[in-house]
């Protein structure tokens, strides 16, 4: 059983920064498929970012802006966030695949979500 614990979220300005943090108990990142989802209010869970064997992927919105990273030693995985807009407000999940990961269906492991807030 895989646990997964974000850590970082909070409240910026638009233009600022923002350091979220997934503590994985259970498997090794380095065997797991890791990425970053979000959800805003109102609107359906959508794919930010993933990091596996094969590199990583982000979706266009966020492209330039965020990188993804992984942290072996210490078996977590970052999301930087950086130039965040208002409409990056939302809660953002870790997820965990044992297999591909191409959408929240494919996800076999959630953390408990973490807000971002980007005010204008």
């Amino acid at each position: 059983q895989v646990q997964l614990a974000e850590s970082g979220g909070g409240l910026v300005q638009a233009g600022g920064s923002l350091r979220l943090s997934c503590a994985a108990t259970g498997r090794t990142v380095s065997s797991l498929v890791m990425g970053w989802f979000r959800q805003a209010p109102g609107k359906e869970r959508e794919f930010v970012a993933i990091i596996s064997r094969s590199g990583t992927y982000y979706v266009d919105s966020v492209k330039g802006r965020f990188t993804i990273s992984r942290d072996n030693a210490k078996n977590t995985v970052a999301l930087q966030m950086n130039s965040l807009k208002p409409e990056d407000t939302a809660v953002y999940y870790c997820a965990a695949s044992t297999g591909v990961m191409t959408t929240d269906r494919t996800v076999d492991y959630w953390g408990q979500g973490t807000q971002v807030t980007v005010s204008s």
